[in-house]
């Protein structure tokens, strides 16, 4: 028999989905027999799996050992991707949440199962701190509110508890939070603007595509930019700051590309020959795209700590070093 109480990053959710990620190997329709029979109670008392669980309740689980090992993954902290040491270089923490300045090249999430991706490394984190326990990734895991590409770098929110990633996660589902970024672009660009369209990605080789109109499949994109700064070296480039009021995989990157300013070191999206002559000088292998900027509204709850707050993450060194080169 195994005997749960319910933490703080388990109140508030189903009964049946907290179960269904402990015995995460096992069929639904065994969970739900199992609380049929009385073989899972609530709280000492038969339960159906629709009951909304609270801080400290009691689920007692009778099942054999073997039956248990058999639908429970085992979570070993032992293996590599959390065995990890690494400069998550965190711009603000607290019980709740994290932000982080993610570097070119981190993933934010897995794109496989053998990648090391910034969950993992948040959650190795709070394991060599203390703040989390091995037994409770069975039931939580701590993960990202918002997702950058590979290859961009700059601010990302991060839930430590429950309470942090529904709400964050909310937030930004919402668009409640300004998000602003750095980015170098061919060409010259001027004043600010603000442009709309309809992106869609094809799976096949992840490229999105930006139209004017509507198609099938496509998604409202809307995005502001306004020209920081200009330069006519090596046929001329400009340093814009962009802010996302939709937030869509890719659509700055092809938003831009579609206008005729794509980025500097985008090599889906940019200029082959800018790119070569960039990465022969530079060495520069990632596109200049930089979340430098987050907005928090008012806020109350259990985020009441970031209400009104603003937060800046520095550019990597590479982005800053191309950026003086050209803009002085």
């Amino acid at each position: 028999m195994k005997q749960i109480k319910v933490g703080e990053n388990e109140a508030g959710q189903r009964l049946d989905k907290l179960l269904l990620k402990i015995l995460d190997k096992a069929p639904k329709g065994f969970v739900y027999k199992m609380l049929r029979k009385k073989n899972i109670l609530l709280n000492n008392k038969k339960a159906t799996g629709s009951e909304r669980l609270s801080f400290e309740d009691e689920i007692s689980i009778y099942l054999s050992d073997e039956t248990f090992g058999k639908f429970s993954r085992d979570i070993d902290t032992t293996e590599v991707e959390y065995n990890i040491d690494a400069d998550l270089n965190i711009i603000y923490e607290d019980k709740h949440i994290m932000i982080i300045n993610k570097q070119p090249g981190v993933l934010s999430q897995k794109a496989s199962g053998s990648d090391v991706s910034l969950v993992e490394l948040i959650i190795s984190y709070m394991l060599k701190k203390g703040e989390l326990e091995a037994k409770q990734l069975q039931s939580f895991r701590p993960g990202v509110c918002n997702r950058l590409d590979r290859n961009t770098s700059g601010l990302i929110v991060a839930g430590k508890s429950l309470a942090g990633l529904k709400e964050m996660s909310s937030l930004l589902r919402e668009r409640n939070i300004d998000k602003y970024y750095l980015a170098i672009v061919a060409g010259e660009v001027d004043g600010s603007k603000r442009i709309e369209g309809y992106i869609k990605k094809n799976e096949a080789d992840n490229i999105a595509v930006v139209s004017e109109k509507f198609t099938e499949g496509s998604e409202y994109i809307c995005t502001e930019y306004e020209r920081v700064s200009y330069t006519a070296k090596q046929g001329g480039f400009t340093l814009l700051q962009v802010k996302l009021i939709t937030g869509r995989s890719h659509q700055i990157r092809a938003h831009l590309a579609g206008l005729g300013h794509p980025l500097i070191g985008d090599t889906k999206y940019g200029s082959p020959a800018i790119n070569k002559y960039f990465r022969d000088r530079y060495g520069l292998r990632h596109q200049l795209l930089h979340s430098y900027r987050m907005v928090f509204p008012g806020l109350d709850g259990e985020l009441t700590a970031l209400s009104g707050k603003e937060f800046k993450a520095e550019e990597p060194e590479l982005f800053k070093r191309i950026k003086n080169d050209l803009f002085g």
